[in-house]
């Protein structure tokens, strides 16, 4: 079973760990821990590197398998048991992290002010977008949810994460914000993030620890995805 640091602490860039596991099919290593988010949730993988004995091998792929999470490297597999660092392609997750945390408060925001469900989402570094039940969408509706947004960026709001037993965490309220409940039930122990004062959500990704870590958000475009399925793209400034 891997430790997954990412889960308490997403700011830390480089750890120290060990091989626990060859995939010689993948040409990929398990570690003890790590620090490499696997993707999920509409977030990427990390990419970044593995130092072994004075060798640098980019890991160029991040897959989670049920406890273990697999790093897919370029170079010869190293030896069971070697000791390793690893470092994060720091930009890279920092990107994301504001991106991941941009997108949680539009939800927020939606969900307070407009009680619209999520029905999809997905990001890439300082871009992203999220669909929402909304039966009509106009740009004056958009302009105010942007400015809206904006408003709980400058708020300095902070970002809290905890993990809760799954029967605890089912009894808060409103939890769930997608339009489907996308917890598998094996899964009994449920991570939180919290943006204080306006949003919580079950939610494995990587966050900012504060929301004017993220900057302005700018909605760059919105289309309907049907009936009652409405698109809001957004974009982050460097």
């Amino acid at each position: 079973m891997t430790i997954l640091l990412y889960q308490t602490d997403s700011y830390i860039k480089e750890f120290d760990a060990s091989i626990v596991d060859l995939e010689l099919s993948l040409h990929a290593v398990a570690l003890d821990r790590t620090a490499f988010f696997p993707g999920g949730g509409g977030q990427p993988a990390d990419r970044g590197w593995l130092e072994i004995d004075g060798r640098v091998l980019p890991v160029i792929q991040v897959k989670r398998d049920g406890a273990q999470v697999w790093h897919v490297i370029a170079g010869a597999l190293p030896e069971l048991g070697s000791r390793v660092t690893g470092r994060l392609d720091w930009d890279y997750r920092y990107r994301l992290m504001r991106t991941h945390t941009a997108l949680h408060i539009l939800c927020g925001v939606v969900w307070r002010d407009y009680g619209a469900l999520v029905t999809g989402g997905n990001m890439e570094p300082l871009r992203g977008r999220m669909d929402f039940e909304f039966e009509t969408l106009r740009q004056e509706l958009v302009r105010e949810i942007e400015e809206r947004v904006n408003a709980e960026v400058m708020a300095g709001r902070e970002v809290r994460v905890r993990l809760l037993p799954r029967e605890e965490a089912f009894r808060i309220p409103d939890l769930i914000r997608t339009k489907i409940n996308l917890l598998p039930p094996q899964i009994t122990e449920v991570r939180l993030v919290e943006i204080v004062g306006l949003d919580l959500q079950a939610d494995g990704g990587t966050h900012v620890a504060n929301t004017r870590e993220v900057g302005h958000i700018r909605v760059v475009d919105y289309k309907s995805k049907g009936r009652i399925n409405k698109r809001i793209e957004i974009e982050l400034g460097d």
